[in-house]
């Protein structure tokens, strides 16, 4: 990396702002590192050069003139490409909307944008995101910079890729059911998957279909201070959304890592999920950080209230409804995803329509059932510990497959899982809208990193912050990305 990439957002926007690197210089240093190193890794899809520099330009005037500067200003970020930018193709890694150019921009990167920041292009992503790794017919794999040859993860493994390889220093995110936290912890990056309704997301034609499944919106950054700023920027009730709340308090403002206090949960297996064994000790590893920081941990045996398969179904349901209601408003609107374009999209994500669409409406709402049994035997656990503390994946990575097909293990230990997300323990938080964080805290034998997760009840994501400096304070991984040879592996 260039002394100018190897800089963290808010590093960046100081520098910045002392004048010791111009926007323009910023912009291009990022353009120049994504031409050297995306052949390795495939993060981004689109490019925007022109566009970025001209508001790099924008954002050089604004300094010269000594006009207030934004807390990201002039620092260069991707998007994930399922999510618009006005006037930037959005695949949304599907062929059938590969050359779609968007009139609007999705409001959490608008509020980056306001803060300073600037757009240097679209990040991978698989077919509208419906999977927990990232590869497409449209774009074909991303992978973690750690090692090229397994999966970054998904759905925002592009952005968390570009992160980890010195691209960007942040770059936007979903997470409906650990699309933020999977690839995070496979490209050893940080992410924090905030309460459900913390960053607003107007949606359109139907303001209320957001909550199933509970999607929610956040940058991945290398350090904790650049995902507190992002998740700060971002968040704020908007009236189009009516699941949006205030914020209360600034996330920037947790971050000096003291837990004297706390207690923490942890649960090797979250459960009932089956985890590899090199995963769970890398994890268990970092507990004494949590302690030092003065945390009482304890580990507890945690059972969720049904097996795990049984919960990833039902966490596929409501996304099923959801991709079938996509695909009811994309008809009408000409485009019929189950007819003549059926041949063009993902078998996996046209299951998910058809099971959708299959589900009677009492059906669908008995899964409420279900959903409240896992939210109150999660709230009895943090009626006794402020924070839960489990592995991120139960896996120590996944190798990439040609074309579209990259998917997970069916089995993890000898238990049989869904290969689509239930090799991931992520989706319960989802389920609940609590706030959860994947930490780097190590790397497997094979190089990928592993990720430690935080959870903490719903609009406690300063809890969460709090633990997660501690642990990057103690176990400092930011110096990893350093050891990437990038240049060398696309070569």
């Amino acid at each position: 990396m260039s002394e100018t990439t190897e800089l963290s957002a808010t590093g960046l926007a100081a520098a910045v702002r002392r004048r010791e690197v111009s926007p323009v210089e910023a912009v291009r240093a990022a353009l120049d590192r994504i031409e050297k190193t995306n052949p390795a890794v495939n993060a981004f899809v689109t490019v925007c050069a022109e566009r970025a520099l001209e508001r790099a330009a924008a954002a050089e005037r604004a300094v010269t003139a000594g006009a207030e500067l934004g807390p990201l200003h002039g620092v260069p970020i991707g998007v994930k490409d399922l999510d618009p930018v006005a006037g930037v193709r959005t695949g949304r890694g599907s062929l059938v909307f590969a050359e779609d150019v968007p009139q609007e921009t999705i409001l959490c990167v608008e509020r980056l944008e306001e803060a300073g920041a600037i757009v240097v292009g679209k990040t991978n992503t698989p077919e509208f995101g419906f999977k927990a790794t990232t590869d497409s017919a449209l774009h074909g794999p991303a992978s973690t910079p750690f090692n090229p040859a397994m999966n970054a993860g998904g759905s925002s493994g592009g952005s968390a890729a570009a992160v980890a390889s010195g691209m960007v220093p942040l770059a936007q995110g979903s997470d409906g059911g650990g699309s933020l936290r999977v690839p995070a912890a496979f490209c050893g990056v940080f992410a924090l998957m905030p309460s459900f309704g913390r960053v607003p997301v107007p949606a359109r034609p139907n303001a209320f279909r957001r909550l199933n499944p509970m999607i929610c919106y956040a940058p991945l950054a290398r350090t904790v201070a650049d995902a507190a700023l992002g998740v700060d920027l971002m968040s704020g009730a908007h009236p189009y959304d009516p699941y949006s709340f205030p914020s209360a308090g600034r996330l920037t403002e947790e971050l000096h890592g003291d837990l004297t206090g706390l207690t923490v949960a942890y649960s090797p297996d979250l459960g009932g999920y089956p985890v590899e064994p090199e995963v769970e000790a890398a994890v268990r590893a970092a507990l004494p950080a949590l302690r030092d920081a003065g945390a009482t941990v304890e580990e507890v045996d945690f059972r969720l209230p049904l097996p795990h398969a049984e919960l990833t179904t039902t966490w596929r349901r409501y996304l099923s409804v959801a991709h079938a209601e996509s695909s009811a408003i994309s008809r009408e609107n000409g485009i019929d995803l189950l007819g003549d374009y059926a041949g063009s999209i993902d078998r996996g994500y046209l299951d998910s329509i058809r099971v959708g669409d299959a589900l009677g409406a009492v059906e669908f709402r008995l899964e409420d059932l279900k959903r409240t049994r896992v939210l109150y035997a999660f709230e009895e656990l943090f009626d006794r510990y402020s924070l839960v503390v489990s592995p991120v994946n139960c896996v120590s990575g996944i190798p990439n497959s040609d074309g579209r097909d990259t998917v997970g293990p069916s089995s993890v230990e000898g238990q049989a899982v869904d290969p689509f997300v239930g090799w991931s323990l992520t989706s319960p938080f989802n389920l609940i809208g609590s706030p959860a964080a994947s930490v780097p805290v190590g790397r497997a034998a094979n190089g990928v990193p592993v990720g430690l997760q935080i959870a903490a009840r719903r609009r406690e994501d300063a809890l969460v912050i709090r633990a997660s400096a501690a642990l990057e304070a103690r176990l400092p991984w930011a110096a990893s990305y350093r050891d990437l040879d990038l240049d060398a592996a696309a070569a």
